[in-house]
């Protein structure tokens, strides 16, 4: 699979969210501090049914108007109709388990009981809220990573990245436009050309180095609106996606990033084409 190369050295950094929760709703920041599993704090809790495999927007496009964010030792969560709950991080002495992502087992710690309360109670299902600690080393995928190179609760990378213009060609093509949090990057970059990312092998920006490892498959994940919760009717975006971005691997649609290096990102800051 082979794209014109572009670059634009005047290339920014144009947005940074992180996701606290799997498949809640973004949080848009200023800066956020790189980590060998990704941004600081991304994907770092998820929610999971009765039998611990992991619940996500595919099922309950819901979890999208769930809103968590970092306070206190824990999170805030907030969601439609629901008063808010305080999360504590659960301590290392507390319940851990193994659950499930994609089939595959992955250790957790389970918050407090108020939480899954709580969330049943949102999703209509019984539900509980896990937490990945320190201790905990998911292995990314070897075929396109170095031996401990690790990611949190994410599908399968430690950050996802996307160009603006491969979105402004995508709505384009699309009579409804989409914003970009429908693809849940955790890096935006301000490059005109569309799908200029698919070329690029490695990254820095500001001072933190990136192998830009593989190209991020789409699900039907994409259809969901989050400022709705709710999935669309006509199967778009991913249907457009599917006419024009469908490869060997499936439909792609951004990058995903492994870091090597550390450090803090800002909005604004430069983007360098390494290789």
């Amino acid at each position: 699979m082979r794209f014109p190369r572009a670059f634009d050295p005047a290339m920014k950094l144009s947005d940074v969210y992180l996701y606290p929760v799997k498949s809640c709703a973004a949080l848009a920041l200023e800066e956020a501090r790189v980590e060998a599993r990704g941004l600081a704090g991304d994907r770092r809790w998820m929610i999971v049914d009765a039998d611990g495999r992991f619940i996500t927007g595919r099922q309950f496009p819901e979890l999208t108007l769930l809103h968590a964010r970092p306070a206190g030792g824990g999170l805030t969560l907030d969601a439609p109709g629901m008063a808010s709950l305080h999360v504590a991080i659960p301590a290392p002495s507390e319940r851990t388990d193994v659950v499930e992502i994609w089939k595959k087992p992955v250790a957790a710690t389970f918050a407090s009981i108020e939480s899954g309360e709580w969330l049943s109670r949102y999703l209509g299902t019984v539900a509980r809220l896990v937490y990945m600690d320190d201790t905990v080393q998911r292995q990314v995928d070897p075929a396109f990573a170095r031996e401990g190179d690790i990611v949190g609760f994410a599908d399968s990378f430690p950050i996802m990245l996307l160009g603006r213009g491969s979105l402004e060609l995508l709505n384009s093509r699309l009579e409804v436009p989409v914003s970009m949090t429908r693809f849940r990057p955790n890096l935006v970059i301000d490059i005109d050309t569309p799908h200029a990312e698919d070329e690029w092998t490695r990254i820095a920006i500001r001072d933190v180095e990136f192998d830009v490892a593989k190209p991020c498959t789409r699900c039907n994940f994409v259809n969901v609106d989050p400022s709705t919760g709710r999935k669309s009717h006509d199967g778009q975006p991913l249907k457009t996606l599917t006419a024009y971005r469908r490869f060997d691997i499936g439909v792609t649609f951004g990058r995903h990033l492994i870091p090597r290096s550390t450090g803090v990102l800002r909005r604004g800051d430069e983007v360098r084409l390494l290789a």
